[in-house]
């Protein structure tokens, strides 16, 4: 029994194990690496190990930095089964399939503008096409239920179990049984704070003697959700009443749907105005937002509660759902009393940088960050304090209200992960993976009773 790590090692993103048992190759998560363009460009270097080998991948959920490298993989020769839970395989496609768009996109920019330059330059290639995607998806295989083992080889069972960080996350348990030897593997997947809006609470997970867990907020608590609640509530007031907009950088899976209840609370209650006008402004939250309301299984009780009452817990008077480029576009002539919530939630792309353009130079104005920003991001710039920002190669001064407010985040903190971990049971090694390096250091000094790794990339261990 072997796992090494290749992706998401000393870092947020890229996530990436490989589990070999009893004749079999098993990766658990493929995703992209986000952030800087150093870190980007990582994406299509060699996995670190041969596709061709590989016969499950088994995903924790639908977040970029955990699928988006199985359209690659599949290109350069998978040929095995994936697996997840429904929620997960809806949310994947979506993602798998706005990332090739993006990166076509981005493609015929950058061959365009070496064209305008005279430049003769080598030909950017996608990291893989819209069809590279489509045939990814014929990859999908059995539906993982949560609470429900399955057999996905001789000498390897299977249990998920509810995560509570986005719609179909799972952590995730393999019992493994090699030459009369036995581990119970646990993968945490991206864990969520209980007694959120809309999902279950995490589940409390099985006892193992091998865990990977996250560390994404090791080093930290977050601020709790009713302050962070009435203080977004309070940035929009203040905003609209100086005539500005808010912009929102917004991950398009959770986090916007998430807001979306939230707003629509506020202006039920009346602490929000009428006349306030809130915009989705992004094709994939929107069709996020389609494949939340086909799952009201996964809701906790309120949210259940709410849609079986006929209440539609992501629609309220003054929402408007952009998808056409010209509708977004008009939306840079409405001067305030506009919520502006577009992707991406870290400002790499999307539409939200065109908001960010048009309005951080007016003082009426506001940016709410929401969500994790990683470093060599322009969120990240941003949140740090820049005076100006570099946006499509021109420089922009930042003279909005910028506000971080950290308890929206879907992510435990340092005291619900070492809650979590405090329920596996002391086990025998516990490998930290999806954190910065400092993240992972202050969140080891708290774990006793078990042997913390901090694995670097493609390193190898025997279980």
């Amino acid at each position: 029994m072997k796992i090494s790590f290749h992706g998401a090692a000393q870092g947020v993103t890229g996530s990436c194990y490989l589990l070999e048992c009893a004749g079999q190759r098993v990766l658990v998560d493929c995703g992209l690496y986000q952030g800087s363009r150093a870190l980007s460009e990582d994406n299509a270097n060699d996995f670190g190990f041969d596709p061709a080998t590989i016969d499950y991948v088994l995903l924790t959920h639908a977040h970029l930095d955990h699928c988006g490298r199985i359209p690659l993989l599949v290109k350069r020769g998978f040929s095995g089964e994936i697996i997840t839970t429904a929620a997960s395989r809806e949310l994947a496609r979506l993602v798998m399939m706005d990332a090739a768009g993006l990166q076509e996109e981005e493609a015929r920019y950058r061959n365009r503008r070496a064209r305008r330059r005279g430049k003769d330059a080598e030909e950017v290639i996608p990291l893989y096409t819209t069809l590279d995607a489509l045939t990814a998806l014929d990859s999908f295989g059995r539906v993982a239920r949560y609470n429900e083992a399955f057999e996905l080889a001789p000498g390897i069972r299977v249990s998920y179990f509810e995560a509570g960080h986005i719609l179909g996350s799972a952590i995730v348990l393999l019992e493994l049984s090699e030459s009369g030897r036995q581990r119970r593997v646990l993968f945490s997947g991206d864990l969520g704070l209980g007694e959120r809006a809309i999902l279950r609470d995490p589940a409390v997970p099985p006892r193992a003697d091998v865990v990977i867990m996250e560390t994404t907020y090791g080093d930290r608590e977050h601020k709790q959700l009713q302050p962070s609640i009435e203080e977004l509530y309070e940035v929009i007031q203040t905003t609209t009443q100086r005539g500005g907009n808010v912009v929102i950088p917004t991950f398009a899976l959770e986090r916007a749907q998430e807001l979306l209840f939230y707003l629509r609370a506020g202006k039920e209650s009346g602490v929000l105005p009428k006349f306030l006008q809130v915009f989705l402004d992004s094709p994939m939250a929107i069709s996020a937002t389609e494949i939340f309301r086909r799952h009201p299984d996964c809701y906790d009780e309120q949210a259940g509660a709410l849609f079986r009452s006929g209440n539609d817990p992501f629609d309220f008077p003054g929402l408007h759902f952009t998808r056409d480029t010209a509708e977004s576009m008009a939306i840079n002539q409405i001067a305030g009393g506009a919520v502006i919530m577009a992707g991406s939630g870290m400002c790499t792309g999307g539409r939200v940088v065109h908001h960010l353009k048009h309005n951080l130079g007016r003082t009426q104005n506001s940016v709410v960050f929401v969500g994790y920003a990683a470093r060599g991001t322009l969120a990240r710039r941003i949140v740090d304090g820049a005076e100006a920002v570099n946006i499509f190669g021109e420089e922009y001064a930042v003279r909005a209200s910028i506000h971080t407010i950290g308890g929206f985040s879907a992510h435990a903190g340092q005291r619900e992960l070492q809650e979590w971990h405090g329920q596996t049971g002391n086990p025998e090694r516990t490998f930290l993976v999806h954190g910065e390096k400092d993240s992972m250091t202050a969140f080891a000094q708290l774990l006793s009773g078990t042997r913390v790794e901090m694995p670097e990339l493609h390193q190898v261990y025997e279980l």
